[in-house]
This record gives structure tokens, C-alpha cells and sequence, in this order.
């Protein structure tokens, strides 16, 4: 899958799941600074993106995730697995 999509998939869950403003989630947004979100947001978005991509991801993995971008590429190999 592109990454392109992905990222817009991506985009769309934190729009939708958090309320957030679609110009403040971009590619290089920092989730937790730039878009407030805290660690029960971001297991909230593990859980959206296993929906999404029908695999197993445990939350711990997102420990290093600072970006969009970052969970973009944590998704991109879990997605190229399928």
C-alpha cells in the first residue's frame, strides 16, 4: 500500500477519533505536543489501526511514534506482511 494512503487513513482516525482540526494533522505533527494527544489516546489509535489493517499491534511498539509520520511507518510493515 502507499504510503500516501496510509497516511490519509491514518490522518482520517485522528480526525475522527479525537476531534482534531484535518490542518493540524500533518505528516510531521507531533501527537503529543502539536495534537494533545496522551497514552490513553494513543492505545485508542492502536486499536483503530488494527481495525484498519487486521493485524495485531501491541501499543508498546508506539513507544518510539512521535509523528504522524512516525505511525505511518510503524503501519507501512504491517501492511506489506498482508
Amino acid at each position: 500500500m502507499q504510503r500516501e494512503v496510509v497516511l490519509e487513513q491514518v490522518r482520517l482516525a485522528l480526525i475522527e477519533l479525537f476531534e482534531l482540526d484535518g490542518d493540524a494533522v500533518t505528516e510531521t505533527a507531533h501527537l503529543y505536543q502539536d495534537l494533545e494527544l496522551d497514552s490513553i489516546d494513543a492505545v485508542d489509535l492502536v486499536v483503530r489501526l488494527q481495525k484498519l489493517t487486521g493485524k495485531k499491534m501491541r501499543p508498546e511498539e508506539f513507544k518510539s511514534v512521535r509523528t504522524v509520520g512516525d505511525v505511518v511507518d510503524a503501519v507501512l510493515p504491517l501492511l506489506a506482511d498482508a
